[in-house]
């Protein structure tokens, strides 16, 4: 199948889904093409790869275009099967519960981080914050139920959860000078600290995901130029 393969990822370097794709992309040992989008001016090939939501990222497999993060590791993971590792575990019950997480981390941990992030009021900043380190706290139980002890979400080796995590951890890295809070620390989350630290040294995270320091310089600006459009 590799041999008639052709793999193209549209995205930006500094997109969270982006990452997890790329992770996943790499955990599996797949050679692609990495284009670069500008998403204020938004290429042709983007905007016809993903005609509903125009956003990245998009693989596109042969010429056909597959959109949103976990819908292409599911993808990859499907149309891969045989290479590298398995995302999904075999037994239905577990793939639900990777599943389960995987939304629980979209909609429990993303949103409120947004909210913290794009807050206009002290107020509104610490509510998101406060959703966001729950999130966290429950991924921590979460860790423990799924890894049973083992270094990953996934057990052995890095699974579904851990890469939709994962992709997300240079921007939960930058939160402390972002947003003013550190959502891992040894007192309240000792197997998640210890995951971070194991995962980042993964081959795959340290080609897959962005520089911090890089991450947060580039949010702050993105910031202030929103911060900007709401005074006009």
């Amino acid at each position: 199948m590799a041999g008639e393969d052709e793999l193209k990822l549209l995205g930006t370097w500094a997109s969270p889904w982006v990452s997890r794709v790329k992770l996943a992309l790499h955990l599996k040992g797949l050679s692609y093409e990495n284009v670069e989008q500008d998403l204020d001016n938004k290429s042709d090939l983007l905007l016809a790869s993903n005609l509903v939501h125009k956003k990245v990222p998009v693989l596109i497999h042969n010429g056909k275009p597959i959109c949103e993060s976990v819908v292409i590791l599911e993808y990859i993971d499907d149309a891969y099967g045989t290479v590298g590792p398995s995302f999904l575990p075999v037994d239905p019950y577990e793939r639900a519960i990777a599943r389960f997480w995987v939304d629980y981390i979209d909609q429990k941990l993303v949103i409120p981080w947004k909210v913290a992030f794009t807050a206009d009021g002290e107020e509104e900043k610490t509510e998101g914050i406060k959703q966001m380190l729950a999130a966290v706290h429950t991924l921590e139980g979460a860790l423990k139920e799924c890894s049973k002890g083992k270094p990953f979400f996934g057990g052995d080796s890095v699974g579904y959860v851990d890469i939709a995590l994962g992709g997300l951890l240079a921007f939960l890295q930058g939160t402390e000078e972002l947003c003013g809070s550190k959502p891992f620390d040894i007192a309240n989350t000792p197997l998640l600290l210890a995951w971070v630290e194991r995962f980042t040294t993964l081959d795959a995270a340290k080609v897959a995901l962005p520089d911090v320091s890089k991450l947060v310089e580039f949010a702050k600006m993105k910031r202030a130029q929103m911060a900007l459009s709401i005074k006009k």
